[in-house]
């Protein structure tokens, strides 16, 4: 058997509608948010997973409370740590901090995290489940370096679902 992973993005939040990077900073969901989670339930429906995992940020714990009854929090599955860029949106990044982020790979937030610590924290977590299907309820940065080495689209929408099957090997 293989293992497969779900990935749920979290609902929407006041900075995630405002364009804001929200990082590690804890915002909770805002009403459409929770709306959301409530749509990912009914596609959720009927569905056994072998474990449902979020992060422990509230956004992305309420969003597994509404959808699926909640999960195991662990704090590797958060979003990349912004640091200093925490808070801001787009229009007020510097032009390198922009291209850093479109580029995604060798990125390191001034004051934060690099992607690849990101990568790291996030592979311990895939490596350590056993085969199966598992749900983890996320971040979009998370998603993002998931689903990019599968080549496939890694733009999933706040309440979005996505599977990815096999999930990543190697380290």
């Amino acid at each position: 058997m293989a293992l497969t992973l779900w990935l749920a993005r979290h609902g929407a939040t006041d900075w995630s509608d405002a364009g804001r990077l929200c990082g590690w900073a804890d915002v909770p969901l805002n009403a459409a948010g929770r709306r959301q989670a409530r749509a990912l339930r009914a596609r959720l429906a009927g569905r056994r997973f072998a474990s449902v995992l979020a992060s422990d940020l509230s956004r992305a714990a309420e969003t597994a409370a509404i959808a699926i009854g909640g999960a195991v929090p662990d704090p590797r599955l958060r979003e990349l740590h912004f640091g200093e860029l925490e808070g801001r949106t787009w229009a007020e990044l510097d032009p390198g901090a922009r291209a850093g982020l479109l580029a995604f790979e060798g990125f390191r937030a001034p004051g934060g995290e690099s992607v690849e610590d990101l990568r790291r924290r996030v592979l311990a977590v895939v490596h350590a489940l056993p085969p199966g299907e598992h749900l983890l309820v996320t971040h979009g940065g998370v998603i993002r370096l998931l689903l990019g080495p599968a080549g496939a689209s890694t733009r999933v929408a706040p309440g979005g679902l996505v599977r990815l099957s096999p999930a990543p090997a190697g380290g």
